[in-house]
């Protein structure tokens, strides 16, 4: 799977890869405390510490396994809002549907839009059977938008030194299981 299979298009959002201008506006979105709360990957790093972790994680996982966390924008606005995607994750042998927005898209479905068109990317084009999303037990927001999607609770796990619920998504079989 190349990139170009990382585009996509809802109805109010484009989903694309990561460029190197997403640096500038991922940062801005990690130093609000709200957004960071939930995160589990320690709140507010510096930009050099963002691009680290752009380039080293995020574009090393489109080069390794051809998919990875993917930015979004407001059709329209040409501007980063926050990012979703699937990551594999090596230590669990698993696929982790993962979400993260600028707060002033809070409460308006973007959350559960983007999610939703990378469950149709897993299951669709990279023919995964199950994914994974992990929250903390405190972000009911994450948890509605998951049960939206039909995610089950499975069990909790510590990660990051932190109590963490794995909820899972497995693949209906069948002819109409889309």
């Amino acid at each position: 799977m190349t990139n170009s299979n990382l585009f996509i298009e809802t109805e109010r959002l484009l989903i694309r890869p990561f460029k190197m201008e997403d640096i500038a506006p991922s940062y801005v979105m990690n130093l609000d405390a709200e957004v960071s709360k939930y995160t589990g990957d320690g709140g507010i790093v510096s930009e050099k510490e963002i691009e680290r972790r752009i380039i080293e994680n995020v574009f090393g996982d489109y080069e390794k396994y051809g998919f990875g966390r993917l930015a979004v924008e407001l059709k329209g606005e040409n501007k980063f809002i926050g990012f979703t995607g699937l990551k594999y994750l090596e230590d669990m042998d698993e696929v982790d549907l993962g979400y993260r927005f600028m707060k002033e898209y809070w409460g308006k479905g973007i959350a559960t839009e983007a999610a939703k068109a990378c469950v149709s990317l897993g299951f669709d084009s990279l023919v995964l059977k199950r994914m994974i999303a992990m929250v903390l037990p405190e972000n009911t927001g994450s948890i509605r938008v998951l049960e939206k999607l039909n995610f089950i609770y499975e069990k909790e796990i510590v990660e990051d030194n932190q109590l963490a619920k794995i909820y899972a998504l497995i693949k209906a079989e069948g002819p109409n299981n889309g």
